[in-house]
């Protein structure tokens, strides 16, 4: 009989590591129009001068996701912007996004020099799951077999068997339950409940959250559909149980936005990160697309879906680590080698069972990942 346990690892409060108050703290000052273009044009000649290309995750700046298009780079999740890098002949990375991002692009590319605009940009599902407690978490279970999300640290990633990401955990996990598999989860509770339920898989759980995700609000989305009977509710499983539930599609950055454009509805409410609407918006400019609730009416801000972490991330920033060379990112070994092999075993699932991460069709410039 399958089970779901969760393990309650205390989170954060806010005054410790989680607290976003510093994140915030550090989002850098917006740029005249003027300063925008002058930034916009130091960052083109920079990324060529250093033979370099530039990754950006769809939650990060608007300015940022064009640079990356316009100078021959990518938007996309972070799996896809790790393996667009690896296969990328340039030489230097440059990786918009948050530091596991940045980690997992120097485990698959380590003889490439790999830069952050910020490298304090970081993920409070990463910072919720420390690698010296989740080894003990492990070592207490060793009958388990340990899968990862994308969204931990390289040294939790060598502690794992397999690393997913949200398009490709449910086939990975059912994988596992069909060869009589159990599971140790982390850290994300919500995307593991999503697929314990989906697989009926025997999983013990770490008890992470995003904190952006885990804002949203079933009740709110609930009022938020009556005024809009005609929306597709798109959704991204790190959300609450009481939002997925309202979903009409669920699925990772890329397989929402690919929702947008392949839908047959004109009003979409999207339950992610705010900061996809800017790729969404140019890719589907027809669509009305609305952000769902994370707080009620009484509340100052109804919705407000960004990472503070991603958020960090800047023009300023690109400039600053091309022409400085700071940000950069190490993985020393053994970690780096051991955390490699939970990645490539996905990546060699995800080659032989091509399904398993398509429930859409693909556009160009956006990864399956």
């Amino acid at each position: 009989m399958s089970q779901e346990v969760l393990f309650d690892y205390p989170l954060q409060d806010s005054a410790g590591a989680t607290c976003t108050a510093h994140a915030w703290a550090k989002v850098p000052e917006p740029l005249t129009p003027a300063g925008r273009a002058d930034h916009k044009a130091r960052a083109k000649a920079l990324l060529a001068k250093h033979d370099a290309v530039l990754v950006a995750h769809y939650y990060v700046d608007g300015d940022l996701q064009d640079l990356a298009l316009e100078t021959g780079g990518l938007v996309a999740d972070s799996l896809e912007m790790a393996r667009f890098g690896r296969d990328h002949p340039s030489k230097t990375l440059v990786v918009a996004g948050v530091r596991f991002m940045g980690e997992t692009a120097k485990i698959l590319s380590p003889d490439k020099r790999v830069l952050m605009p910020d490298l304090d940009a970081t993920c409070s599902l990463d910072l919720g799951c420390p690698p010296d407690d989740f080894a003990r978490f492990c070592d207490a279970h060793p009958d388990r077999k340990v899968v990862v999300y994308a969204n931990t640290s390289a040294a939790v990633k060598a502690r794992a068997d397999w690393m997913v990401t949200s398009s490709c955990a449910l086939a990975i996990v059912r994988h596992l339950k069909d060869r009589g598999e159990k599971v140790l989860w982390a850290p994300d509770r919500h995307l593991g409940r999503y697929i314990q339920e989906e697989t009926g898989a025997d999983m013990l759980m770490w008890n992470g959250a995003c904190i952006v995700h885990d804002e949203f609000k079933g009740l709110e989305l609930d009022l938020l559909k009556a005024e809009h009977p005609g929306a597709k509710v798109l959704v991204h499983p790190e959300s609450p149980k009481s939002v997925v539930a309202q979903a009409d599609m669920i699925g990772s950055t890329s397989q929402l936005l690919n929702a947008v454009l392949q839908m047959d509805a004109k009003t979409f409410i999207i339950a992610t990160d705010n900061g996809i609407l800017h790729r969404m918006r140019q890719l589907a400019p027809d669509k009305t697309l609305i952000e769902a609730p994370t707080a009620g009416s009484s509340a100052t801000c109804k919705s407000c879906a960004h990472c503070p972490w991603m958020a960090m991330n800047a023009l300023q920033g690109v400039v600053a680590c091309l022409e400085h060379g700071s940000g950069e990112i190490h993985v020393d070994e053994p970690v780096r080698s051991q955390a490699l092999g939970c990645i490539d075993r996905m990546l060699d699932f995800v080659k032989a069972n091509p399904s398993s991460t398509q429930k859409l069709g693909l556009v160009r410039n956006i990864g399956a990942a």
